[in-house]
């Protein structure tokens, strides 16, 4: 049989894509290549969101051709769609393929080309309908993701990724549950909801539903052990959601949420639609609703005009807020976006060191979430072996709890009770199943 492998950067949806190619190909006769096997077929799919994945993304691809002489190597992704003549120029690459087409590429991987490479990458700001991701049946995963979104509206003014993505498309809530039942029937015991702009679920509908609609359905249903939201913008963040995540059986007390930065002038610059204090509210009102959330944020440094004010604005209001972690990015300019092209850039130099900052920071953070749970009982999803020490097992807790604990290989993908003992220097949490 002919084999394939893909390499995958970016995002959680880039990811859940990459399972739903990966399933297409298996159906269609191809075989995913294990550790060493020669391939065939070389899918990159890309990322775009940063100038750094973009490199990161053309040399990837470069590595493909270099080390697989004899495979057909076809570029997908968000970088595809934006730039796609940049990934045809390179050497050895024999298709781009747009975010629109990326799942075609399973339909005929195997097409006649020229000497030049094939671009198939239509316009993404028409696209109106979700085509579902037949994911379950290809993923090495233990907690695998659902995407139920794709697309945003937003436009913020940093961000390339509409561009990339299209307008907010939804999977109709009927279909939703259906891939969720086929999870469960498949030995799943969590999925992560996935999407470019997760909250604005079902706006697109006919009739309209929310997110909080299908988190209900999903609920009711007990389909899936254990369902977890990947992350939610502040705005959608509302009092219904965090009553759900209070309420429900099958939700995880986690919540992740990007704040991007702390200072009204900035947020204004970057047409986020909420101020400093609004987003304050929702963070504790979440941590007075569920003391044990854990609660995630996506922090900005560097926009263009960031003052020093600006940026203590941003530290302060984390260090003062219940968070358990950060997700801490550089800006990075990106041509045909309304920031690459607005006064005062940060230096380089400034914005690393506030990057490090803020990461110490949320090292921080984290280190306090974790301490709070030495000496409690913690519901642990076994996910598999830990490198080290010899019979271990690794897993992850309802609360975003990384775990250690000494046991049996075939408890992967089974609910284990571990009381948590103690916290390692890297922030790794050991214990004792009970």
């Amino acid at each position: 049989m002919p084999k394939f492998h893909i390499t995958t950067l970016g995002c959680k949806v880039n990811q859940c894509e990459s399972a739903g190619l990966a399933f297409k190909l298996v159906n269609s006769g191809w075989q995913q290549a294990q550790g060493g096997q020669a391939v065939d077929l070389l899918v990159i799919n890309t990322c775009a969101v940063t100038g750094k994945a973009a490199m990161q993304s053309r040399q990837a691809v470069r590595q493909a051709v270099r080390e697989n002489p004899g495979a057909r190597v076809v570029v997908t992704g968000c970088y595809a769609q934006i730039d796609p003549q940049a990934l045809a120029d390179i050497d050895g690459v024999a298709a781009v393929m747009g975010t629109g087409e990326k799942l075609s590429i399973a339909d005929a991987p195997n097409d006649d080309i020229d000497d030049i490479p094939t671009i198939r990458c239509a316009d993404v700001m028409g696209l109106e309908k979700f085509d579902p991701l037949p994911q379950w049946g290809a993923t090495d995963r233990t907690r695998p993701f659902l995407k139920i979104q794709d697309g945003c509206n937003a436009h913020c003014t940093y961000c390339i990724v509409p561009s990339a993505r299209g307008p907010s498309r939804s999977l109709a809530p009927d279909l939703a549950l259906a891939q969720l039942r086929a999870l469960a029937q498949a030995g799943f015991q969590e999925t992560v909801l996935t999407g470019i702009h997760l909250g604005c679920y079902g706006h697109d509908l006919t009739p309209p539903t929310t997110l909080d609609d299908l988190l209900g359905q999903m609920d009711h249903e007990g389909a899936m052990a254990r369902v977890r939201i990947s992350s939610i913008e502040p705005k959608e963040l509302c009092n219904a959601i965090i009553d759900r995540v209070t309420n429900a059986n099958c939700l995880c007390p986690h919540i992740h949420t990007p704040l991007q930065s702390g200072d009204d002038g900035v947020l204004r610059k970057m047409a986020r639609p909420y101020t400093r204090d609004f987003f304050r509210d929702r963070i504790l009102t979440v941590h007075r609703r569920i003391p044990d959330c854990a609660i995630g944020v996506d922090v900005l440094a560097g926009f263009p005009g960031e003052s020093d004010a600006a940026y203590e604005n941003t530290f302060g209001l984390l260090e003062d807020l219940p968070i358990t972690y950060l997700h801490v990015f550089p800006f990075s300019s990106r041509p045909g976006t309304p920031a690459s092209r607005m006064a005062n850039p940060v230096p380089s130099d400034v914005i690393k060191a506030r990057c490090a900052a803020l990461r110490e920071l949320g090292r921080e953070k984290r280190r306090a979430f974790y301490s709070a749970f030495i000496g409690r009982s913690a519901r642990v999803l076994v996910e598999g072996s830990a490198p080290l020490p010899p019979g271990t097992l690794r897993g992850i807790s309802d609360h975003y709890l990384p775990v250690l604990f000494s046991g049996d290989g075939d408890l992967k993908e089974t609910f284990v009770t571990v009381r948590v003992e103690r916290m390692g220097p890297n922030l790794e949490l050991f214990g004792t199943r009970v």
